[in-house]
C-alpha cells in the first residue's frame, strides 16, 4: 500500500450543467444544479485513496455546513484527517462550475484554503517523512506551496506538483520538485515562455522532470533524456471535470513501480474518470481500474 500526503484545497462544488457556455450578459437556463465535494488537494487525495493508497490530507475547510458535509465526505473516502484544519472565521472554499459538450469552465474562491500555512506542514512532517509521494497543486498560499517542496527536498521525500492554477515561479523552487504535471498551456505560463512553442522544447526548458498531460491524446513524460509519449484511451467523455486530479492522485500511487508504468496507470484512471458526471464520482476505484487495463494493450 503506497503512502500518499496532500497538501492542498477542500472545496464544495457548485456545479451547473448547461446545454452551451452562457455569453457575458446573457441569461441560460441550465439543465440541472448539484452540489459535491472538490478541491484539487481534496480531489487528489479521493483518487489516491480509491486506488488503494494510504492518504493523509493536510488542508482546512470553514466552520460551515459545507465544511461538515466535506469533512464527512473526506472519512468516508478513509482518508486520515489528523492534519485537517478547521477554520472559525472563514467559509469553506467554492468552486462555481458550468459543465457543457463535455467542457467546464471553472471559478473558484479560496475560503479557508488561503489559510493553509507553512506551521501546520510542519506539524504534519513525521507524516510526510514516512510518505512514498507528496502531491500539492496552488489553490493554496505560494508561501505553503513552496514549503511542501523544501520539506520534501529535505526529508528526500519525492513531491509532486501540479501547478494549477497556474503561475510563474522561481527556478529554485522547480528544481526542488520530483516532478511537475502541467498542462501545456499550464506549463509555459510556469517558465514565463510562449504557449504557442512546441510542447517539447518547453519540457527540455523546465529545470526538472515534467509529466506533461494533453487531455485525450494522453501524457508526455521526460527525466533525463528526450520525452516519451504514452498515448490516451478512447473512451466516451461526459465531464472531464476533476481528470487532471485523477490523473495526479495515480500517478502518486503508482509511482513506485517506475514512471512508464505509474504515467500508464495515471491515463488509464483519468480517462476512466471522464467517463461519468463530477470530479470526484467520476474517480475509479483500484479493482475497477485493473479490469479495465486487462482490457486495454
Amino acid at each position: 500500500m503506497a503512502r500518499v500526503v496532500v497538501i492542498g484545497s477542500i472545496n464544495m462544488d457548485l456545479v451547473t450543467l448547461a446545454p452551451r457556455f452562457a455569453g457575458p450578459g446573457e441569461t441560460l437556463l441550465g439543465d440541472r444544479f448539484l452540489t459535491v465535494p472538490g478541491g484539487k488537494g481534496a480531489n487528489q487525495a479521493v483518487a489516491a485513496a480509491r486506488l488503494g493508497a494510504e492518504v493523509t490530507l493536510v488542508g482546512a475547510i470553514g466552520d460551515d455546513a459545507f465544511g461538515a458535509q466535506l469533512r464527512e465526505g473526506l472519512e468516508r473516502e478513509g482518508i486520515h484527517l489528523g492534519h485537517l484544519r478547521r477554520v472559525a472565521d472563514a467559509g469553506s472554499g467554492t468552486a462555481s462550475i458550468t459543465v457543457a459538450g463535455g467542457e467546464n469552465s471553472i471559478i473558484v474562491v479560496p475560503g479557508a484554503n488561503a489559510r493553509v500555512t507553512p506551521a501546520q506542514l510542519e506539524a504534519a512532517s513525521d507524516v510526510i517523512r514516512s510518505a512514498d509521494a507528496v502531491l500539492v497543486q496552488m489553490e493554496i498560499p505560494l508561501e505553503t506551496v513552496e514549503a511542501t517542496l523544501r520539506l520534501g527536498h529535505r526529508l528526500g521525500v519525492p513531491v509532486i506538483l501540479n501547478p494549477a492554477p497556474a503561475q510563474r515561479l522561481p527556478v529554485e523552487w522547480l528544481k526542488l520538485a520530483r516532478y511537475v504535471t502541467p498542462n501545456q498551456h499550464e506549463l509555459a505560463t510556469l517558465l514565463g515562455a510562449d504557449p504557442n512553442d512546441d510542447f517539447r522544447e518547453l519540457m527540455r526548458q523546465a529545470p526538472c522532470p515534467v509529466v506533461l498531460t494533453r487531455g485525450g491524446e494522453g501524457a508526455w513524460y521526460r527525466e533525463d533524456g528526450e520525452a516519451t509519449h504514452q498515448p490516451g484511451f478512447a473512451v466516451d467523455v461526459i465531464d472531464t471535470t476533476g481528470a487532471g486530479d485523477t490523473f495526479n492522485g495515480a500517478l502518486a500511487v503508482f509511482l513506485h513501480e517506475g514512471l512508464p508504468q505509474a504515467v500508464r496507470n495515471a491515463c488509464a484512471a483519468a480517462a476512466l474518470s471522464v467517463t461519468r458526471l463530477g470530479a470526484q464520482g467520476g474517480m475509479p476505484m483500484l479493482d475497477e481500474l485493473n479490469t479495465w487495463l486487462t482490457t486495454r494493450t
